[in-house]
């Protein structure tokens, strides 16, 4: 397998602005390419590990990582490399999302995620990191990478703004618009802002994808920790008519004999 680093793309973006680096830093800051992170990353790849990633992503013709390419980088190799590179850009960034291998989109959303959890992240750069998500949802395209940043850089940065957003990805008829929509409640989750997620569960309830059903399910029972009667409404609402993998994912942390009650409607 011959991989190349990604080439440097001329960006009419506006680059005055860098996400962490104060200017006296630009020097090093320009380090920070697409193209020097490929270089990288390649080095640490191997075909073995590209093989390992056929028992966790279902890439078989029909199925929903169909086409998806791996280049063989241990996901911890991945983050600990994307954190070397918190200083990238935004247009550098997007140069990531667009490279065809699985392990290079995980960094480009990894490190939109270091930027949206710290505290020095100016407010506009937090709002460049959500543009850029909800602008290329469409290589933001598998349950990982969804996982890896909608939390913090989607939840994160509408906690205080309008979320009307976030109702129309629930109806999106794209499966990771969806999964985007309900994982992103994981920041009002631990701020014990409970609402978005039980209104966002109610529209993917009845779901015909099974990872909806699994995050649903567990984002309803993230928030059944912080309000357990809310958690016990839900499913006496739903219970019946619910995906069986959605339910034992919400039940999984109530008593045995709530399981069994809820199992057995």
């Amino acid at each position: 397998m011959s991989i190349k680093p990604t080439s440097k793309k001329t960006s009419n973006r506006d680059k005055s602005i860098l996400p962490i680096a104060k200017k006296k830093n630009l020097e090093k800051a320009r380090d920070y390419t697409a193209n020097e992170f490929m270089k990288q990353l390649i080095a640490i790849s191997s075909p073995s590990q590209a093989k390992k990633y056929h028992r966790y992503f279902k890439m078989d013709e029909g199925e929903y990582g169909a086409g998806d390419k791996f280049m063989g980088v241990s996901m911890g190799k991945v983050f600990a490399l994307a954190k070397e590179f918190i200083e990238m850009q935004i247009d550098e960034i997007e140069i990531l999302l667009e490279n065809e291998f699985h392990e290079v989109r995980v960094a480009a959303v990894s490190i939109m995620d270091f930027q949206a959890r710290t505290k020095k992240t100016s407010i506009v750069q937090r709002k460049q990191l959500f543009e850029l998500y909800i602008r290329r949802h469409d290589r933001i395209n598998n349950w990982d990478l969804v996982d890896r940043s909608a939390p913090y850089v989607v939840g994160g940065y509408l906690f205080d703004k309008p979320r009307a957003i976030l109702y129309k990805l629930a109806r999106s008829k794209n499966i990771w618009e969806r999964r985007t929509a309900i994982t992103c409640t994981y920041y009002f989750i631990r701020q014990a802002d409970l609402d978005d997620t039980y209104k966002i569960a109610e529209i993917l309830v009845h779901d015909k994808e099974d990872l909806i059903h699994k995050a649903v399910g567990g984002w309803i029972r993230a928030a059944g920790k912080k309000d357990q009667s809310r958690l016990i409404e839900f499913l006496d609402k739903y219970a019946t008519s619910m995906p069986r993998t959605m339910l034992r994912y919400a039940i999984e942390h109530l008593d045995k004999k709530r399981k069994d009650f809820y199992m057995g409607r």
